[in-house]
C-alpha cells in the first residue's frame, strides 16, 4: 500500500520555496524548546584524544610495517 502524498509539480516547487524561507526569529521561542536546555555533551572534549591515539596506531602500524603482506 502506497501511502505516499502525491503532490503536483507546482505544489512541490511551492514546498521546496516555502523551506527556503529563513525562520522567524522575532516569534520563534528557542528558550521554550528541550534541545535548547540540554547541556553539551563530553564527547568533544573526547574527540580530540581518540584521534591522536588513532593516529599513533596507524603511525605504529605503518613504521612497523604490519600492514605488509609482501614480506
Amino acid at each position: 500500500m502506497d501511502t505516499k502524498e502525491s503532490k503536483t509539480r507546482e505544489e512541490e516547487i511551492e514546498h521546496v520555496m516555502n523551506e527556503r524561507l529563513p525562520e522567524d526569529y522575532e516569534t520563534s521561542q528557542p528558550q521554550r524548546q528541550p534541545e535548547a536546555k540540554k547541556s553539551p555533551n563530553g564527547l568533544h572534549k573526547v574527540l580530540p584524544l581518540v584521534i591522536i591515539v588513532m593516529g599513533i596506531i596507524v603511525a605504529g602500524i605503518v613504521i612497523l610495517g604490519l600492514g605488509n603482506s609482501g614480506g
